[in-house]
């Protein structure tokens, strides 16, 4: 079974402004993806997803073309085989770098997807797990900037889904940060665990006036406060408090996740499989944390396929921690293209797809509804 041919669909949607969300990084006016199809000579396909990176039209033209040329005629089951040439030929020296990781997050997901069809089990089954609960938290491009009273009130009405986790964005003023953070711990009480998000927009004068709040506030992790490779302020800001440092969304490759965790100063890992490689590599990272004892609770991105293939990674490690789930209000890619979504149990748990694969089929007659959009998704 030949891998025949390699599509990559850059899709995009613009938010409504009644709908759009202010963060760290500025406030969503669209959202992009990367879908990518693995044909066979056998007839079977599978899909992927890659994130959009800022760029969905780039990532998309790079599977399209070098990715497609290097991998064209290699064997669909050779996952780790497929991974190494792209590596070989892009990662190790003068490609793409992270672009080139996106792009084949995609191939190397739809390659998995391909795994599972051919022998009729699903992908959780595939990568030597079962089916079981995992627990969510409420994230995706919800809980922004509000003031605390409204927010306090998105967080309730999360609360009442049966989210026992819900994720904060921070990196607004410090003042705003710890007033939002302790108005949603007042409001939904203490068992309800509540995470927070930064996006890299802290300076190191910022985390350490929002660091006593958060621990007093309970706060389970601070997630990105500084860019990835920002190895020095995230060291200092260690010092400032108990509440955990997390990072991995914007690490690409197993390579850069080696420093991250060397570093012991990172204890909850979050790598994106449409981003750091795929599953294969998705993999790598897992068992490189479980060695040092760190729970994996990877990012999720924008379709069910990310999805998906998150909750089966989950499903398949022994460090699993929290699977991310989509909370935004408008997000027609998650709600329309795909032919399964996660829901979440009455206890906040979600469970992986029984089909084949990753369990999840595209309503290819939509893909021409939601066009790339050019500019950026954030202002």
């Amino acid at each position: 079974m030949k891998i025949a041919d390699v599509t990559a669909y850059p899709l995009s949607f613009a938010i409504p402004e009644k709908f759009q969300v202010r963060l760290g990084i500025g406030a969503a006016v669209k959202r992009d993806c990367v879908l990518v199809r693995v044909a066979t000579d056998d007839g079977l396909d599978g899909w992927g997803e890659a994130h959009a990176g800022r760029a969905p039209g780039a990532v998309a033209q790079l599977a399209n073309t070098t990715l497609r040329s290097l991998v064209s005629g290699m064997e669909a089951s050779d996952a780790v085989g497929v991974w190494d040439r792209a590596y070989k030929m892009q990662f190790a020296s003068h490609g793409m770098g992270a672009a080139a990781a996106i792009a084949m997050s995609g191939i190397d997901m739809a390659l998995w997807d391909i795994r599972g069809k051919a022998v009729g089990w699903p992908l959780y089954r595939l990568l030597g797990g079962r089916a079981k609960d995992i627990p969510a938290y409420a994230g995706g491009i919800s809980l922004g900037y509000q003031p605390p009273g409204e927010l306090v009130e998105e967080a309730l009405s999360v609360t009442a889904k049966g989210y026992k986790a819900l994720k904060l964005r921070l990196g607004d003023a410090p003042a705003n940060d710890i007033a939002r953070v302790e108005a949603v711990r007042a409001g939904v009480g203490a068992e309800i665990d509540i995470l927070t998000d930064a996006n890299a927009a802290y300076s190191l004068s910022d985390a350490r006036r929002v660091m006593p709040a958060l621990d007093g506030a309970q706060v389970g992790w601070l997630e990105e406060p500084f860019p990835p490779h920002d190895h020095r302020r995230y060291a200092e800001a260690r010092s400032f408090g108990r509440t955990p440092l997390a990072a991995g969304e914007n690490h690409y490759t197993r390579f850069e996740f080696h420093r991250l965790i060397e570093d012991e100063i990172i204890t909850i890992v979050q790598p994106d499989l449409s981003k750091t490689g795929g599953i294969t590599e998705g993999q790598r990272i897992a068992h490189m944390a479980s060695a040092w004892k760190l729970s994996f609770n990877p990012h999720t991105s924008l379709t069910g396929l990310n999805v998906a293939a998150s909750i089966h990674m989950l499903a398949s490690v022994d460090n699993a921690g929290y699977f991310e789930a989509d909370l935004s209000v408008f997000n027609p890619l998650r709600d329309e293209l795909c032919s399964w979504q996660a829901t979440v149990d009455g206890a906040g748990n979600v469970r992986p797809p029984e089909g084949p694969g990753l369990g999840v089929e595209i309503d290819e007659a939509l893909l021409e509804k939601f066009p790339l959009i050019d500019g950026p998704g954030y202002v």
